[in-house]
């Protein structure tokens, strides 16, 4: 027997998904997938801040963008 696509189902646990939680098949999965975006479940790829640049990203201003013209 093979295991549940998760395209069609619940990204969690595989299950049908329900209308009341879509794409999830309860508010339980629903919140799982909530806490695992919250923790460190979930990473967007991408590269690794370094030290420095999330210290000068902190204040919010690009230091090394140009003015617009």
């Amino acid at each position: 027997m093979s295991t549940p696509s998760r395209r069609n189902g619940c990204p969690v646990c595989g299950k049908p998904a329900t209308a009341a939680a879509t794409p999830f098949c309860s508010q339980g999965c629903r919140d799982r997938d909530l806490l695992r975006w919250l923790g460190d479940g979930y990473r967007v790829p991408g590269r690794a801040i370094e030290d420095d640049e999330a210290e000068s990203a902190s204040d919010g201003l690009d230091r090394n963008r140009r003015p617009p013209l």
